[in-house]
């Protein structure tokens, strides 16, 4: 169905403001790709923060002109589906990853992420990326790693003075009958 100049104009209004909140870009090749298979890999980019869109690619270009994805505007050629990650950059890496194993015809054309251009192949490392509770929880352990270091040192130093446990004695005195 041919789109009036009126929707045209929403669609590209609609991609320039997901393209300008988005985190990682994936354009891939569909062609062949079944109703069913588009249909599950719309269900889980909805459920993994990935928005995704099949839309003219000189539409594309123009929602995505003024934004870090303007670099991808010379390679939009052929049918593509476009895999926004929106709430962490890999999302969008992981989704085609997956989907991409079960269907031979979808086939990653452009990557792009912090304003570059990448070549296809970098969907692995993006789909590689932690997702924000393992980026998290890295943090967490990395942050940890210090305060266990210096209790370990601690303890080591007293181990090597007093042969274990350091008790502190409160003092006692002795209270003479009045």
């Amino acid at each position: 169905m041919a789109l009036n100049l009126s929707q045209k104009h929403e669609v590209v209004a609609e991609l320039a403001e997901i393209a300008a909140k988005a985190h990682s870009l994936i354009a891939v090749e569909y062609a062949g790709t079944t109703v069913e298979q588009m249909t599950a890999m719309r269900k889980k980019a909805r459920e993994s923060g990935v928005y995704l869109k099949v839309v003219k690619n000189t539409l594309a270009s123009r929602a995505v002109s003024g934004t870090e994805f303007e670099v991808v505007k010379d390679a939009l050629v052929g049918p593509l589906l476009y895999a926004f990650s929106m709430e962490e950059p890999g999302a969008a890496g992981r989704l085609i990853k997956e989907f991409a194993k079960g269907n031979d015809k979808l086939k990653a054309k452009i990557v792009s992420v912090e304003g570059k251009l990448l070549p296809a192949e970098h969907v692995e490392v993006l789909a590689s990326l932690p997702t924000r509770e393992q980026a998290m929880a890295m943090l967490a352990r990395l942050l940890a790693e210090p305060a266990g270091m210096f209790a370990r040192a601690i303890k080591a130093v007293a181990d090597k003075q007093g042969g274990g446990e350091v008790a502190a004695e409160a003092p006692t005195e002795e209270v003479a009958p009045a």
